[in-house]
Parts: structure tokens; C-alpha cells; sequence
């Protein structure tokens, strides 16, 4: 049965080849089917947000170019362009069916300051209970390569998460998820149900993305690995799937359904495993990253052997074993600086190096995701 049967809040997620109809300009067609099929899961009693790739693609293709620009300030300008096209298909489509629509223009940093992240919380909640349909995508005209999310997919799970949906459905022009890239292995056998997270399901996604959009199969799965945190599941099928979002809704297995674990975490934890990048690492010794990953104790300055990067307390930080691999990432109770000064040391020793007595831990478990 579809995981989206029992879906009260969902998030749909609708890929740029869907959108610009494989780089030929808007699909005003298909924008109409999926505005009157979020019409319906409405009349149904579900709450839909729709993140939506296509204004780079759409501003490409206005500005006729020949292809994806690769300088940052040219994709910025196509994004500008296309924005008006896309929001414009949206307004119109879902205005037939009585629906109002909102744009909402996210980037990195909304998502990562606390205060920032919960504002756009509260807006999305509120547009939803006003019974307005949230078009989302990332403000591509003023972020940096440095600073995005990167793409639509990463962005669905962070929306998801952002307003605890029960459910992620990302649209893509492929039926879902295969064991290997079925457009060069003719021996792919087709993946119907899974569990989110699983190491084998990135394994074998494969296949880049096409020149219009930025992600491929294994942003997906990333995607619905994220999305899990918060208890979403994720259905990956084809926006070309007559009726799909109905036919999934009632209840009908179409497409890979990535069922989360049994366990959710935390909102506080959720919103740091949220932020895509650290602003330092903390090298730690063999004892502190066992100690970690077993018990996941919290992080004291004798296990750490070395601190990359400058940041300021409370900032995410990304905890690495003696081999370089990730185990933990938190929010940090020390400054770059003084985290230098008191690496090894034993907690009497802290306020020797400092001063000044602080807290024991580099890193509280409370405030700490581990990988």
C-alpha cells in the first residue's frame, strides 16, 4: 500500500525535465495536471506544499541560450528571468481550481540560523492554514556555490522536516529507483519498497542528471535519508504517471516508496543534522569516536587531537575519526580559538588554559547528531 495513503502534510517536489518538459520551455500542460491534482488531494483533507524546480532551466531557455550557464552571476540572472515564468504557470493554474498560491524563496542560511528557521516554519504553517498551496524554491538570484542548498531534491527534505510532513513525494522523469542505471544495464531490476537511510539503496543509485537540472537519482536518496529524520517517507515516481499524487494518495503502490525508520529525531537534533555545512572539524582520537558512535556521549577536549577551520561558539562543527570519515557534528560550546587552547585537556584543566571556568564538554550530546 502507498505510504502516502495515511499522509496528512505533504511536500511534492517537481524536477526541472518535468517542468520545462525536457528543456523545451514550461509544460503548462503538466503544471495544469499537477495543480489539479494538489486540487484534489486538498478536497481530500491534505495539506500540500510544492517545491519546484525550473526557473534556471525557464530562464535559460527565455535568454536563449544554449545551455545551463556555468558562471554563478549568469545563473543568477537566467534564475530572475525564469522566476517569472514559473510563477506565474503556478498562479494561473491553481487560480482555476479557486487555490491560492505563495512564493517562498529559501536559501542555506534561512534554514541554518535558528531564528531564521523557525520564522520560516511559522509562514509556511500559517500560509497552510490559511488554505494557500506554498510554490517553493531556493533563491538561486542571490546565493553563492558557497552558500546553496544545491538542489530541489536536498531542499524537499529540508522543507520537509521544516514543517514535520508525513510525506515527501519527489516527481522525477524516471519511474524511481533501480538496483543499477537501467539506460545501460538492461539486468536493473526495478526497487518498489525500501527502507530510507539504507547503505545499499546509495549503492546503487547512479546516473547524473541531465544538463537542465542539478541532481540525480542519489540526491534522492539523500533526500529521503533526511526526510526520515523527522518520520517523513518518501515516494519517488514519475511526474509523467497519469494522476499519480491522486492515485498515490488513495492508496496505489506507484513508483519507490523509502519508508523512515522507527525512530525520529529531536527537532533541536533535526535542525543541526539540517546544516549542510560545518563551519570547522574536530579531529578526534580513536577512544572519543567509539565513545561516540556507541554511547554517543558527549564530546570532551581530551578526546580532541585537532580543530580545522575558525567559527564562534555555538556554530555547527563537524566531529571526524583519526581516518577523516564524519561521526557527529554539533553545536560547539567553544571558539575556535579556545577550542585550540584546550584540546587534550582533561576538564580540571580547562580553566588553567582559559582563565576562566566553562563547561566540561566541547560538544553536549543534547546538541550533538550522530551519523
Amino acid at each position: 500500500m502507498s505510504l502516502l495513503k495515511s499522509a496528512r502534510r505533504i511536500v511534492v517536489k517537481v524536477g526541472s525535465a518535468l517542468v520545462t518538459n525536457d528543456g523545451r520551455g514550461l509544460d503548462v500542460e503538466a503544471i495544469e495536471r499537477w495543480a489539479t491534482q494538489i486540487a484534489e488531494l486538498r478536497q481530500m483533507g491534505r495539506e500540500v506544499l510544492l517545491v519546484s524546480s525550473g526557473a534556471v532551466a525557464e530562464g535559460v531557455l527565455r535568454l536563449g541560450w544554449a545551455e545551463r550557464p556555468k558562471r554563478v552571476f549568469e545563473q543568477q540572472a537566467a534564475a530572475a528571468v525564469g522566476q517569472m515564468g514559473l510563477v506565474e504557470a503556478y498562479e494561473t493554474h491553481f487560480r482555476a481550481h479557486g487555490i491560492m498560491t505563495a512564493q517562498v524563496l529559501l536559501t542555506h542560511a534561512n534554514l541554518v540560523d535558528r531564528e531564521q528557521y523557525l520564522n520560516a516554519r511559522m509562514t509556511l504553517v500559517e500560509l497552510l492554514r490559511l488554505g494557500i498551496v506554498p510554490v517553493i524554491n531556493e533563491n538561486d538570484t542571490v546565493v553563492t556555490n558557497e552558500i546553496k542548498v544545491g538542489d530541489n531534491d536536498t531542499l524537499g527534505a529540508l522543507v520537509t522536516n521544516l514543517v514535520e510532513a508525513d510525506a515527501l513525494v519527489i516527481l522525477t522523469d524516471q519511474r524511481g529507483l533501480y538496483t543499477a542505471d537501467p539506460r545501460s544495464n538492461p539486468d536493473a531490476v526495478f526497487v518498489a519498497e525500501a527502507k530510507a537511510g539504507d547503505p545499499a539503496l546509495e549503492r546503487m543509485a547512479g546516473g547524473a542528471a541531465s544538463s537542465l537540472s542539478k541532481g540525480g537519482m542519489i540526491t534522492k536518496i539523500l533526500a529521503a535519508k533526511r526526510a526520515a529524520r523527522s518520520g517523513a517517507a518518501t515516494i519517488i515516481a514519475s511526474g509523467r504517471e497519469p494522476d499519480v499524487l491522486v492515485r498515490l494518495a488513495k492508496g496505489e503502490l506507484i513508483g519507490t516508496h523509502l519508508a523512515p525508520s522507527t525512530s525520529v529525531m529531536h527537532a533541536r537534533k533535526q535542525w543541526i543534522a539540517d546544516h549542510l555545512r560545518a563551519a570547522g572539524r574536530l579531529t578526534l582520537d580513536a577512544g572519543a569516536a567509539k565513545a561516540i558512535l556507541e554511547r554517543q556521549t558527549s564530546l570532551l577536549p581530551v578526546g580532541v587531537t585537532a580543530v580545522e577551520g575558525e567559527f564562534v561558539k555555538g556554530e555547527v562543527v563537524s566531529c571526524l575519526d583519526p581516518e577523516g570519515n564524519e561521526v557527529a557534528r554539533g553545536l560547539v560550546n567553544y571558539s575556535s580559538a579556545d577550542a585550540r587552547r584546550i584540546i587534550g585537556c582533561h576538564t580540571e584543566e580547562i580553566e588553567a588554559r582559559l582563565g576562566m571556568p566553562d563547561r566540561p564538554e566541547l560538544i553536549h550530546r543534547d546538541n550533538m547528531v550522530v551519523r
